[in-house]
């Protein structure tokens, strides 16, 4: 040991519907992804981030759109909470994640959500810093909120009649800073 207290990592699992915002290094924020989309914003300056995971990119017409699994809404309560605790929306990054196409035969919901995250953060200026959408591959998420440090994995586990997904990378990990 070389004196330096090692610190544990708290893992906050982030489903659909949900968000979670934090200044804590030791938090990692994590979430599986299929054709759902996580938002992943960062205020480097404040050392602050927060995660979001959305099913859809809004109501369909369907009069319901306050709902959080909603990705215009699902955002503005991402970048709410964390302007209330401290971020500049002019300092705020994002990396985002999911948008798969995970069933053949049925409309691609992953590709409409990539475009809508595409979308929302231009029209906000919200840069957007990195990216990991789209494919037939779901993914597992892991977000460093306070130094928007990520990492993407594909699982290994496929959709109905698909083999297996290949590793993003060989060692299957991709490291997003």
């Amino acid at each position: 040991m070389t004196g330096r207290a090692v610190e544990a990592s708290r893992k906050v699992h982030v489903t659909q519907g949900e968000h979670h915002v934090s200044d804590d290094p030791a938090v990692v924020a994590t979430t599986v992804l299929g054709s759902c989309v996580a938002a992943c914003l960062h205020d480097p300056v404040a050392g602050l981030g927060g995660m979001n995971h959305f099913l859809l990119p809004d109501d369909g017409g369907r009069d319901d759109a306050g709902a959080i699994r909603y990705g215009a809404y699902a955002m503005e309560v991402l970048i709410n909470s964390l302007l209330k605790k401290g971020a500049s929306r002019q300092r705020l990054q994002a990396k985002v994640f999911g948008g798969a196409r995970m069933f053949d035969g049925l409309s691609d919901v992953g590709a409409t959500n990539a475009v809508f995250i595409r979308r929302f953060l231009d029209d906000e200026g919200i840069p957007l810093v990195s990216e990991s959408l789209g494919g037939q591959a779901a993914r597992r998420v892991e977000f460093w909120p306070a130094s928007g440090r990520a990492r993407v994995r594909a699982t290994t586990t496929a959709p109905a009649g698909r083999p297996a997904p290949p590793a993003l990378e060989p060692a299957g990990d991709v490291e997003l800073f």
